[in-house]
C-alpha cells in the first residue's frame, strides 16, 4: 500500500472544522445579539440537570477572548485529525465530547464548566499519542508539531488558575490518550529494500557483486554469447504476385 491512499485531501478536511467553528461562533453571537446567557447549560458536576452540559458546553463560551483562544487550535487540530486520521475522526470528536464531558461531570468543581477546550485537549492528546504509538514517521512528525505548538497546554491540566476548568482539560487529555491506544488506525506500509528483508543474502545481490571484499568497484566481463550448433538453416522465400491493374 502507498501512503497516498491513506493521506488524501478531501472536502471534509476543510468543511468539518469550519462547521464546528461556525457552530460555536453562532451560539456566541446569539448570546450577544439577544442578551442571552447560556452558561447555565454548561456541565454542572454531579447534578442531573448538569448532565445536559455534556452536549452543550463545548459550544458555550464566556467571552470573545475565550472563544478566540479556542477557535484557532480547534481548527488546526480538527483539520489534522480529518487529514491524517479520517477513519477515526468522527469517533474521536463525538465520543470525545461525550466521554470527556461525563468525566468532567464526575470530577469537576461545583461550577458551570463551559467551552470547547475539553475537546481541544482530546484532539491534541489523541494526535500526539497516536503518532507515538504507530511509530510511522509522518505521524510522529505530526506529534512533534503538536508538542512544539501546543506543548504549553499541558500545564493547564493542573489546578494553577481558578477561573480555568482544569478538570475539563484533564478529562480531555486522558480521553485522548485512551482513544489513541484503543482506536485502530490503518498505517501505510513502509517500503523495504531487499537488504532490509528477512533472509537477505549478500552473495546473491547483483549490485554488490560489482564490488570486491574491500568495497572497490570491479568491472565484470560480460559472458560470451553461446553459439548455437546443429541448428537447421532457416530459408525464407518471398512470392511476388502482380496486381490486376499492372500490365504484363
Amino acid at each position: 500500500m502507498q501512503g497516498s491512499k491513506h493521506f488524501q485531501f478531501s472536502n471534509t478536511v476543510l468543511i468539518a472544522p469550519l462547521l464546528l467553528v461556525l457552530a460555536i461562533w453562532i451560539v456566541f453571537l446569539v448570546e450577544i445579539r439577544w442578551g442571552i446567557n447560556f452558561n447555565k447549560y454548561g456541565v454542572y458536576p454531579r447534578t442531573i440537570r448538569g448532565l445536559r452540559g455534556i452536549l452543550f458546553s463545548p459550544f458555550i463560551h464566556g467571552s470573545a477572548q475565550h472563544l478566540y483562544n479556542n477557535t484557532v487550535p480547534l481548527v488546526v487540530l480538527t483539520t489534522s485529525l480529518f487529514y491524517f486520521y479520517r477513519k477515526n475522526a468522527y469517533q474521536v470528536i463525538i465520543f470525545g465530547i461525550l466521554v470527556s464531558g461525563f468525566l468532567t461531570w464526575l470530577i469537576g468543581r461545583e461550577s458551570y464548566h463551559i467551552g470547547a477546550s475539553g475537546l481541544i485537549y482530546v484532539l491534541a492528546s489523541f494526535i500526539f499519542f497516536k503518532g507515538v504509538f504507530t511509530k510511522y514517521y509522518r505521524l510522529v512528525a505530526l506529534s512533534l508539531m503538536v508538542v512544539f505548538v501546543y506543548g504549553s497546554m499541558l500545564w493547564y491540566i493542573f489546578p494553577i488558575q481558578d477561573d480555568i476548568s482544569w478538570e475539563g482539560h484533564l478529562s480531555g487529555f486522558l480521553v485522548g490518550f485512551v482513544f489513541a491506544y484503543y482506536f485502530q488506525t490503518p498505517i501505510p506500509e513502509t517500503k523495504k529494500y531487499d537488504w532490509e528483508r528477512e533472509g537477505y543474502n549478500e552473495e546473491e545481490d547483483e549490485f554488490l557483486q560489482h564490488f570486491d571484499e574491500n568495497g572497490n568497484f570491479v568491472e565484470r566481463t560480460p559472458e560470451p554469447e553461446v553459439e548455437l550448433k546443429d541448428q537447421p538453416e532457416v530459408i525464407i522465400q518471398y512470392h511476388y504476385k502482380k496486381s490486376e491493374n499492372q500490365k504484363e
